[in-house]
């Protein structure tokens, strides 16, 4: 089939190990299509069984394999055998709040005294300070522990230890060739680690490290002589799966046993928070890692980066109605008010880089984009150019910016090496995501350096090709379909939805464009199906979609899209290609 990508995207058809099909298809009574789509995934024949029904006793490691995980579990059980006072330092998006939150219920069983602090985006910056650790240190603490930040956070740790407190990170960041002096930094990305639970994100890592607490813990005995219940983790696992999905690390191995069986805890409604959240959200299907990716995540966020860093957390730990119902409100209306300042940013955002498109990046820096969207809009020029984008917030001499890159670019460890050259003052993240300050006088030298890191690993040129999973015929598009898919859930990063092509297709009606999306309802002779294209009005897919009236081909996902009581299955197109 000839390439007329309106995106200027090459289709390709996914190859596949048919005999492995064939292998899946008996051995697990499984149709043959599905059979496909599991051996589009490379999964090995002795772990078919777990991808479809993910334990998490089958994937958990032994927590000693971290690196000091023996240190951090005996200094968090001293502190907790000598009711000591704790301070939960958290950071203020969803990987944060829900660390934070699962470390606060952990330690409320055991009575344990404690409180939480979440650093406010724009006042106190990311991770532990100075300032920050100055404050809770007056509050008479004997223990700090960092979730999801701390690894690079060297003078504030080394402060607390001067002080005689101890800290422990609990973190899944890109770390420097050296280390704080915590009593423990616990990370799976700690540049000597194997590298084999790179993948888990802060509240991932927490609740492996959790399982050795509550072994150490019971081995000595602490919840008799304490007369507590030793806490049942897995009433945890709501909030590990929102991290994980909300931090958009990869969906295997134990990240999707979290997810899979974090949403079953989930849909039964037990956290208060978590549940008026989806109420108020008007959520009325079971949880899938759509809506908790893209639609609470964002409430959640919203209040990290416009308004109060600690309503997530407050949200997810609540035990009163009223509270979790005005929270869940705030969020809301705070989420309302980031969509509209942050459509604004990215629309001027586009304009400038357009003017520079022959860059290899998309380097951009301002003095009113607001510090808390930086990464939103970072994450959606980098989808609009297919770049990566670093977005910078510019006060004076200081700025802050936000990071996402394109498959194959580690930005991560891009900003950990402008970190080592001195060029930033502060930055870390993973390999698609990250985060930065440095002074204005070195924006230039950052730039060139950070095109010069990219133009050195080359560009993965699969970034321009849209993989198909296979081709379908639209009597295929039915419920038996729905059935099969579920079979691959949960999707997220590392896992991503089936992508079907179907072939001569036309727009029989426009339905609707509005928030950016182009509506539409296609057909193929006497089949009609609506379907919608995401975020593409005033784009070549969105403008083809309401002009163009020949045939066309199409690539799309097939979802089922469920709204107040009624059920009714469409296509996510992703491209459409011109015929002749």
């Amino acid at each position: 089939m000839s390439n007329h990508s309106v995106q200027g995207k090459e289709w390709v058809l996914k190859d596949f190990d048919k005999n492995l099909a064939e292998y899946i298809s008996k051995e697990y009574d499984l149709d043959f299509l599905t059979s496909r789509l599991l051996a589009n995934r490379n999964i090995n024949q002795k772990n078919i069984e777990n991808f479809l029904n993910p334990k998490i006793k089958n994937f958990l490691p032994n927590p000693y394999n971290f690196k000091d995980m023996g240190k951090g579990l005996e200094t968090i059980s001293r502190h907790i055998k000598n009711k000591n006072k704790i301070c939960i330092f958290g950071d203020y998006d969803v990987d944060g709040a829900t660390s934070s939150g699962i470390m606060s219920k952990y330690l409320e069983q055991l009575n344990i005294d404690h409180f939480v602090f979440i650093p406010d985006r724009q006042k106190d910056g990311y991770g532990p300070s100075v300032k920050t650790f100055t404050n809770i240190i007056n509050k008479n603490v004997n223990l700090i522990i960092a979730l999801d930040c701390g690894t690079t956070s060297f003078e504030a740790i080394e402060y607390a230890r001067s002080k005689n407190i101890d800290v422990v990170v609990i973190d899944h960041h890109k770390s420097q060739e050296t280390f704080p002096a915590a009593n423990a930094i616990i990370n799976p990305n700690r540049i000597d680690e194997t590298g084999d639970y790179y993948y888990l994100c802060a509240a991932g890592v927490l609740f492996v490290f959790l399982v050795g607490l509550n072994k150490i813990l019971r081995e000595n005995y602490y919840f008799n002589k304490a007369k507590v219940q030793e806490p049942n983790l897995l009433d945890l696992l709501d909030l590990v799966m929102m991290g994980t999905v909300c931090d958009v690390v990869p969906l295997m191995d134990l990240n999707r046993a979290f997810v899979y069986q974090g949403l079953k805890v989930a849909s039964k409604r037990h956290n208060l928070g978590l549940k008026t959240l989806v109420d108020y959200s008007k959520i009325k299907k079971k949880l899938s890692t759509y809506e908790v990716g893209y639609v609470l995540g964002p409430k959640i966020n919203a209040g990290g980066r416009i308004g109060k860093s600690e309503l997530g957390y407050n949200l997810l730990t609540t035990n009163n109605a009223e509270t979790a119902y005005l929270i869940s409100s705030e969020l809301e209306s705070l989420n309302l008010k980031r969509k509209d300042i942050e459509k604004k940013i990215v629309e001027e955002a586009i304009s400038i880089t357009e003017k520079n498109n022959d860059e290899p990046i998309v380097f951009l820096s301002k003095n009113d984009w607001h510090e808390g969207l930086i990464g939103i809009v970072a994450s959606r020029l980098k989808d609009h150019f297919n770049k990566p984008s670093f977005i910078i917030s510019q006060k004076g001499e200081d700025c802050k910016g936000s990071a996402r890159s394109i498959f194959g670019f580690d930005v991560g460890m891009a900003i950990t090496k402008c970190k080592q050259l001195n060029i930033i003052t502060k930055g870390g993240g993973h390999p698609m995501a990250g985060g930065f300050s440095l002074k204005s006088d070195k924006l230039e030298i950052f730039k060139s350096e950070l095109i010069k890191l990219f133009l050195k690993l080359k560009k993965n040129k699969d970034n321009n090709i849209i993989e198909i999973d296979s081709y379908l015929e639209s009597s295929a598009i039915n419920d038996e379909l729905i059935e099969k898919l579920n079979h691959l859930e949960p999707y997220g990063s590392g896992n991503r939805e089936p992508i079907f092509g179907f072939e001569k297709f036309k727009v029989s009606k426009v339905i609707e464009t509005n928030n950016n999306h182009v509506k539409v309802v296609l057909n193929k002779g006497n089949f009609y199906i609506d379907a919608i294209s995401f975020n593409s009005k005033n784009k070549d897919l969105g403008n083809y979609l309401m002009n163009f009236k020949k045939e066309f081909n199409l690539v799309a996902k097939v979802k089922l899209n469920e709204w107040n009581g009624k059920s009714k299955i469409e296509l996510i197109i992703d491209d459409i290609q011109l015929i002749n």
